[in-house]
């Protein structure tokens, strides 16, 4: 099956996609705005032949739901009205911190990193989420 991972954010969504088999994701690009997000979105699961989607859910460090939380969950609906394809919750806590380690060994400028840091974490939160579903 083919997943599409979604780092969501006000500013910037990253995006990462993994193989048909469902053991490797990739980072696959950042949305910037909210313009026509759900429409990039339709049109990526269209052409990528995307059969699920996996939300990033920015959980609390002792696992209750803030208010970022409630926005994911808002943007679910959204998405799910438009886009009729299952939604999975993946916990993004750490996500982010790991998208910053393996970035760190790049040597690429803050700029660069900054860029692709919102795709690194959709596929870690991707990842995250095939290797749960596997165990």
């Amino acid at each position: 099956m083919r997943y599409l991972a979604v780092d969501y954010g006000e500013k910037r969504t990253g995006l990462a996609v993994c193989d048909a088999a469902e053991t490797i994701a990739f980072p696959y690009g950042v949305l910037h705005g909210q313009k026509d997000l759900l429409s990039q979105i339709g049109s990526l699961v269209v052409s990528e032949q995307i059969e699920a989607i996996v939300l990033g859910l920015p959980l609390n460090m002792d696992g209750s739901e803030g208010p970022q939380a409630k926005k994911v969950r808002a943007f679910a609906r959204q998405l799910e009205s438009q886009i009729h394809l299952p939604i999975h919750f993946q916990d993004e806590r750490l996500s982010s911190f790991g998208a910053e380690q393996r970035l760190a060994e790049t040597g690429l400028s803050r700029g660069k990193k900054r860029a692709r840091l919102d795709a690194l974490a959709a596929a870690e939160i991707l990842q995250a989420f095939l290797e749960h579903k596997q165990s």
